[in-house]
């Protein structure tokens, strides 16, 4: 393969390879390009026959271990597309036994500036669609679970790590199962602005050595083997020379890996523990593994801690993916290798880190309701309850003394509160839902 020998001396070479998800989708780039080339009447039957059989085979895998150009490479794609070209002439040349060309019958009505950005798009949308959504709809589903599994246990609200008024468990997991779902529907919308393909535009977007029909016909057929909806471009400039789309995909990835990230952050805090800390949730699965090199018996939140690291970089990915979208000028972008490598290794990371928080964390959590009431009855913010009877400057002294160890029973039947009465506002129910306590009490 002569182009790929001579990119390895001018090309960098630091081993990092293409994914399977890309590589895949540049094998069903040239296999739609060969069957649609052949039903315009451009390339010879055998010719176009024997190209597809060996695209198929490199959208196995066969082939992955001859795509040996480095990710940090020309930045239009090129040398990937090459590397797919002369891959697949080689093998259907070898076969038939006669001269299967690269560029005039692989490449065939394509350049490397349309089949790049085409194959890139294709890669994320297929990791978005059967990985990342399907984790985020897991996420959204074990949380709620959860919310209901846990929505009468009553323990302290905080907020900026100070004790406030009572909330449910449920409610906290309430909260993360509706954004997962959320986030869900806005990174599926996303995807959906990707499913337009620039193939079809060649070298500027003009459409140049390519049949007019050629681009829409390679699009339905790609969709038809990935089962995505993608189509041609009406405007073929825009996703050559633009990859907006891409790097919006990245940043939606970005705030689900933040929303993650906040999860992760309330998990090993009501983690914490077992003695010294909140202690309010147990996770059973993190004892599956040894905590500590030198404690015996230590549990750490293992599966949670690998998630936050994922998160950490999914987040600089997208920071590169800022950059890589801004490479190029007027007819090409030129962060096309990078922005392919690194939104597939998003979706992927996401969609592991999600999956397994999911199944190994989030659906054994095992709430410790016992303590988690009583923080909420410890709360010097329950004072709260009496504040709109009293008047804030005398329920903030109130609450200064009960910060200082006095019970909330003992605060109120020094405010002349009976136990009848205490007992109907201390009613935990009722203050986890709207309403006014006090007025219960005449």
């Amino acid at each position: 393969m002569k182009y790929v020998e001579g990119s390895k001396r001018v090309f960098l070479n630091t081993g990092t390879r293409f994914p399977r998800e890309v590589i895949w989708a540049v094998g069903a780039i040239k296999y739609s390009a060969a069957k649609s080339n052949v039903e315009l009447g451009l390339l010879d039957r055998e010719i176009g026959r024997a190209i597809q059989a060996k695209a198929k085979e490199l959208m196995k895998g066969t082939h992955d271990d001859m795509v040996q150009v480095d990710v940090f490479q020309t930045g239009s794609g090129t040398g990937l597309n090459m590397n797919a070209n002369e891959i697949i002439s080689e093998l259907s040349s070898a076969e038939l036994g006669k001269k299967v060309h690269p560029n005039d019958h692989v490449n065939m009505g394509q350049s490397s500036n349309d089949v790049g950005p085409t194959a890139i798009r294709v890669a994320a949308a297929m990791a978005v669609s059967k990985n990342l959504l399907p984790a985020l709809n897991g996420m959204s589903s074990s949380l709620t679970a959860l919310s209901k599994k846990t929505s009468t246990v009553y323990k302290s609200g905080r907020t900026h790590l100070r004790d406030a008024l009572p909330v449910t468990m449920g409610q906290e997991f309430g909260a993360y199962a509706d954004e997962f779902s959320r986030d869900a529907d806005l990174v599926e919308k996303t995807m959906r602005y990707m499913l337009e393909l620039p193939i079809g535009g060649t070298a500027v977007g003009t459409g140049l050595n390519a049949d007019p029909k050629f681009g829409g016909l390679v699009a339905k057929e790609v969709a038809e083997l990935s089962g995505l909806g993608f189509t041609s471009a009406k405007n073929k400039f825009r996703p050559t020379r633009l990859l907006t789309d891409m790097s919006s995909l990245s940043g939606t990835m970005r705030s689900v890996s933040i929303d993650l990230y906040r999860l992760c952050q309330d998990l090993r805090l009501m983690f914490s523990g077992p003695r010294t800390a909140l202690g309010e949730i147990d996770i059973p699965t993190q004892e599956e593994v040894a905590g500590s090199s030198i404690m015996p018996g230590k549990t750490n939140p293992v599966t949670v801690e690998s998630t936050l690291l994922a998160c950490a970089e999914v987040v600089g990915l997208d920071g590169a993916n800022a950059f890589a979208a801004q490479l190029g000028e007027f007819e090409l972008t030129m962060g096309v290798p990078l922005m392919g490598y690194n939104v597939v290794l998003q979706a992927k990371l996401l969609s592991e880190a999600l999956n397994k928080l999911s199944s190994m964390v989030i659906d054994h959590v095992v709430p410790m309701k016992d303590k988690a009431r009583g923080y909420a009855e410890m709360s010097p913010a329950l004072i709260t309850l009496v504040s709109p009877k009293i008047g804030y400057d005398k329920a903030s002294g109130i609450g200064k003394e009960m910060a200082k160890g006095v019970s909330i029973r003992a605060a109120l039947k020094k405010l002349g509160f009976g136990e009848k009465e205490i007992d109907a506002m201390l009613d935990m129910k009722d203050l986890v839902e709207p309403g006014i306590p006090s007025k219960k009490v005449k």
